[in-house]
């Protein structure tokens, strides 16, 4: 994305906040304002583009914030033009206890990098509990706790050590400095999330424990860092057009991502109308060249919902990577609890 592409896509974001109430603009605006002052690294956890799709991984406070129990299923395809270079399955399901106002949950995620030199099984469940302060305004706090399992395999890597310096050809094996290429460790992470009226916002940190994830015996750089996810947004009032009177709403959103050196911000706006959803995000890791423009469709059913995304990658490796693909399924089901649910979120569905 050029300089002058870029200034243009905020632009449209922005118009997106204005067509909202100046309340909501203003939160809004001034959490944009407060993210697009930070620098660019490098992330540690898996990436999904489609942020609301996979509500539990982005923040664990949102466990039972459906009006059903929720069953959500993620696909995502990085770089696909190296041959399935990363890939990441996930499944995570959830559900509200009126009696006790709580959420369960439980999340299976795994993630496939480097064509499987690397190899990681997360596995965690999942509370929340539900505090409601009036008729405008609730919020929840969650925990979740689990195990990382990461695999390390170096049967099909090749070392500088194993290179015949004279000839050029494989000699042979590399001594690695360990010798059991996995560990499993236990994770913990925490979420907050409210909404007031139509103003959704939260806060999540994960990997609280900052576990060591080395299996090099004495690595002293091998912790995960914390990741510290700020996220807002707001569902506007339903906007007709024509003689049609075709209602339709628009949801701008913001997020923040921040995990050791790596800083990243998302910026997009939904637009939903009947059963049909589009979404357009700009991804920014915090530097002057931009690095993705994500677009979204998806059907929204009452208890059925398909997405999928496209990342146009604008950045340096864009012509190794050729974008991601991402597809999200989720079936809603069980008892509607509309008279004792006094708290669904409406935050939007991919």
């Amino acid at each position: 994305m050029t300089k002058a592409i870029q200034p243009f896509f905020l632009r449209q974001i922005w118009l997106g906040l204005l067509l909202v109430s100046g309340v909501k603009s203003i939160v809004l605006i001034t959490l944009l304002i407060f993210v697009v002052n930070i620098h660019q690294v490098k992330g540690q956890d898996p990436e999904f583009s489609q942020f609301y799709a996979n509500p539990l991984y982005l923040n664990p406070a949102f466990t039972g914030t459906s009006e059903y129990q929720r069953v959500v299923t993620n696909y995502r395809n990085q770089w696909p033009r190296q041959g399935n270079t990363y890939v990441t399955y996930n499944f995570t399901y959830d559900k509200f206890l009126p009696v006790i106002r709580s959420g369960i949950g439980f999340k299976l995620m795994y993630d496939r990098e480097l064509n499987g030199v690397v190899n990681s099984i997360y596995t965690s469940f999942l509370y929340s509990y539900h505090i409601k302060v009036n008729d405008q305004f609730f919020y929840t706090m969650g925990l979740e706790a689990g195990f990382i399992y990461k695999q390390f395999n170096t049967s099909g890597l090749i070392f500088p050590g194993m290179i015949d310096q004279g000839t050029g050809t494989i000699i042979g094996t590399y001594p690695l400095p360990f010798e059991d290429g996995q560990k499993i460790f236990p994770d913990f992470s925490f979420g907050m999330a409210g909404q007031v009226n139509d103003i959704y916002f939260g806060l999540a940190l994960h990997h609280l424990t900052q576990p060591d994830q080395s299996i090099i015996e004495g690595d002293q750089v091998g912790r995960l860092p914390l990741k510290i996810t700020l996220h807002a947004g707001t569902k506007s009032h339903q906007f007709h057009r024509g003689l049609l009177s075709r209602g339709f709403t628009l949801s701008p959103n913001i997020i923040y991502r921040q995990q050791g050196s790596f800083k990243q911000i998302n910026a997009g706006i939904y637009m939903k109308e009947d059963w049909l959803a589009f979404g357009l995000w700009y991804r920014n890791n915090l530097s002057v060249r931009p690095d993705a423009l994500i677009a979204m469709i998806g059907i929204q059913k009452e208890k059925f919902q398909l997405g999928y995304s496209f990342d146009f990658s604008l950045s340096n490796v864009s012509a190794y990577s050729y974008g991601s693909h991402e597809i999200s399924l989720t079936f809603f089901f069980g008892e509607l609890h509309r008279r004792l649910f006094y708290n669904a979120m409406v935050i939007p569905k991919m």
